[in-house]
């Protein structure tokens, strides 16, 4: 009785070697990441933390729009095989391609999280009543996780930008999970950018959008199957 030749196992499909191109596929991403965001970086780190900065703030934050999304591009298209490893490549294709449709949702979410931020800033001198803050809050809140949805969306498919904006209030209601582990991750950010600085986040940029992948996986896989076939 003969035995059953085992299948040879290609090179490059160890998981040794799965590891370490994943390493490499972040380690590529978080490079490209800083470089895309860093003439927003730089004078954002060197701002003082003051209410008067904050149109200032928005306008440094501009370039993160589109970094953010050609790093997800790439971490959501490179597949970890060692023997076609082409991060870099696959960054700037998404970045050119999805510069002018990232920028059309980013920069009026920039917009309108300035105005918001800037009431509150101002809230005191405005004399309006207490529950005024309550609803400003509550509509950042919405800004916030509507612009991470759009974000998400117009990296990952190709719609209209009024579409993109329908989807993106719309899944915040059809999945709340998503949404929820949004606000969890936006939180963490913000909280280690209040203790430290924002350089600690610009180095950990990669890992983040990693997760921000993983969080909107669902809502991807939702639009895939009912927009999309």
């Amino acid at each position: 009785m003969s035995a059953v030749a085992s299948p040879r196992r290609q090179f490059g499909d160890g998981p040794l070697s799965r590891v370490a191109a994943r390493v490499h596929i972040l380690l590529v991403v978080e490079a490209l990441l800083l470089a895309t965001s860093l003439p927003g970086l730089v004078p954002l780190i060197l701002l003082s933390r003051d209410a008067s900065n904050l149109p200032l703030v928005a306008a440094c934050a501009v370039p993160l729009g589109p970094a953010v999304s050609a790093a997800l591009h790439t971490l959501h298209h490179q597949r970890p095989d060692v023997t076609d490893l082409r991060p870099a490549t696959v960054f700037w294709r998404g970045y050119r391609a999805n510069l002018g449709p990232v920028l059309r949702v980013w920069l009026p979410t920039l917009a309108w999280l300035t105005v918001v931020a800037v009431n509150l800033a101002h809230l005191s001198d405005a004399g309006v009543p207490g529950w005024w803050a309550v609803l400003l809050v509550v509509v950042a809140g919405v800004v916030v996780l509507a612009g991470t949805n759009a974000l998400v969306i117009t990296t990952l498919f190709v719609f209209r930008t009024r579409d993109v904006v329908r989807l993106a209030l719309y899944f915040l209601v059809r999945a709340p999970l998503v949404a929820l582990g949004h606000a969890a991750l936006l939180a963490a950010v913000a909280a280690v950018t209040a203790v430290t600085s924002e350089a600690v986040v610009a180095l950990a940029g990669a890992v983040v959008v990693l997760a921000l992948r993983h969080i909107a996986a669902p809502m991807a896989g939702i639009i895939r199957k009912e927009w999309t076939a």
